[in-house]
């Protein structure tokens, strides 16, 4: 790790865990249909909320979360409270100077792995414990996660990364090559997006639930914002999103690309035919337009849509399935997510991987610090593994930053690149405690 994690006191270098506290926290978002799509008609964005405590003379914590859409964060949460006897008790120091080994013990205890293997509600919460594990390594680095990732050595990077099942599509060799490709630029790169910020699209025009009137303003805002992609979510009836693409390529005009996105609400044939009579509106991508684990689906889809790009990523469970879809060709654009898979570790394996096979990645943000969150992984990505922002765009969504200690900030349709310590995850504990499921005031009320 690098050497500004180091810590320089005796109290420091004997710092523990000391708990691990989890809370349900959950925003009624159903009220105003914020979030709507065609899988997820009224959702309220959830995090089940991880707090990793130490007696680090400095007050540093650990903050992440893993990202629902309501009923069952407690199902996460408990899934986070499960893993506190491999964490609590931990030097700090040993945790944050072996982050790599640290991801793995959690991924491969052999216990855990039944309830897998590495996917699903287990898996995000391992996600949910690496990702606090890193926020408290870079606030005790002093440096954003992406800023402290970004400032690893090559070797360092690749004894993040968990190879197994990936070796016949990416060595750690092959790894070690991509990122020493990228470490000549990575100065030049870093002030560059120090000033000019990381570029981003935006979804909050486009929820299922909203108004024509509200997405036609919404969506008009957006281009007055310096956004140069829009979303709308599709898949619920072939005719209104007809009708709401219409007046959103009205709204927006020629040049502004709109994408659609379907969370995974098709079968392979009815995906293709939907898709064919949106052609006229010329749709960037088609998002998530089947099960996220058919990867030969997706494949299909692709063949059958372009040229239309196909992305997804949002659900798929683990570096494994982003592997297959790399090798069969299926996707246009991958898609990573800072809550769904086992946390950087394996995100920085995916980012790897798309690298290796010349594949951009735009991520899947929004929900409740997703933004906060994502754009710390592609900031990291454009210092470090691919050097560049061709063809890459973090998704952005206006809701709930208020409630974060470093909330995203975009200016002319960019990200602007986080300086505050930590990965962003870190909420008011005013907001935590408000939201709380099912006493908090807000619920109460």
């Amino acid at each position: 790790m690098p050497s500004s994690s180091t810590p320089t006191s005796t109290g420091a270098s004997t710092a523990t865990v000391t708990a691990m506290d989890v809370l349900d926290v959950r925003f009624p978002t159903s009220r105003d249909l914020d979030g709507s799509d065609a899988m997820n008609p009224e959702p309220d964005y959830s995090a089940a909320y991880v707090v990793l405590r130490t007696d680090d003379p400095d007050g540093h914590e650990g903050h992440a979360l893993a990202f629902t859409t309501g009923r069952g964060n407690d199902v996460q949460a408990n899934a986070i409270a499960a893993l506190a006897d491999r964490v609590v008790g931990t030097r700090v120091a040993d945790l944050c100077d072996d982050l790599g080994g640290f991801s793995r013990r959690l991924v491969h205890d052999p216990q855990l792995r039944w309830l897998g293997p590495e996917k699903g509600v287990m898996h995000m919460a391992i996600g949910a414990v690496v990702n606090a594990a890193w926020d408290l390594a870079s606030k005790r680095a002093g440096q954003p996660l992406w800023d402290f990732l970004a400032s690893m050595s090559p070797e360092q990077l690749v004894a993040q990364v968990d190879f197994r099942y990936l070796t016949d599509a990416l060595t750690p060799h092959e790894a070690l090559e991509i990122l020493r490709a990228a470490e000549p630029g990575r100065r030049e790169r870093r002030a560059r997006l120090l000033e000019q910020g990381y570029p981003a699209y935006t979804t909050t025009p486009g929820w299922l639930g909203y108004s024509d009137d509200k997405l036609v303003r919404l969506s008009k805002e957006a281009v007055a914002d310096g956004f140069p992609m829009i979303k709308l979510k599709v898949g619920a009836d072939v005719e209104e999103d007809v009708r709401r693409l219409e007046l959103a390529r009205g709204a927006v005009g020629e040049d502004v690309k709109i994408a659609v996105d379907a969370n995974q609400r098709w079968d392979v044939g009815p995906a293709i035919d939907w898709m064919k009579r949106l052609e006229p509106f010329a749709p960037y991508w088609i998002e998530e337009p089947t099960s996220p684990d058919d990867v030969l689906g997706h494949a299909a889809i692709r063949r059958g849509v372009a040229p239309t790009k196909v992305v997804t990523g949002e659900h798929v469970a683990n570096r494994v399935v982003f592997k297959q879809l790399l090798q069969a060709e299926a996707v246009d654009v991958v898609q990573i997510d800072a809550a769904r898979v086992g946390g950087v570790n394996e995100n920085i394996a995916i980012l790897l991987l798309a690298a290796k096979f010349g594949v951009p990645v735009c991520p899947h943000a929004g929900g409740v610090g997703l933004c906060e969150m994502v754009q710390h992984l592609s900031m990291f990505d454009l210092v470090a593994v691919s050097g560049t922002t061709d063809d890459r765009m973090i998704e952005f969504v206006d809701h709930l930053h208020e409630h974060f200690v470093a909330p995203v900030e975009v200016r002319d349709g960019h990200y602007v690149a986080p300086t505050v310590p930590g990965g962003g995850a870190q909420m008011h504990a005013r907001s935590l405690s408000d939201h709380l499921f099912p006493d908090g005031p807000v619920w109460r009320a």
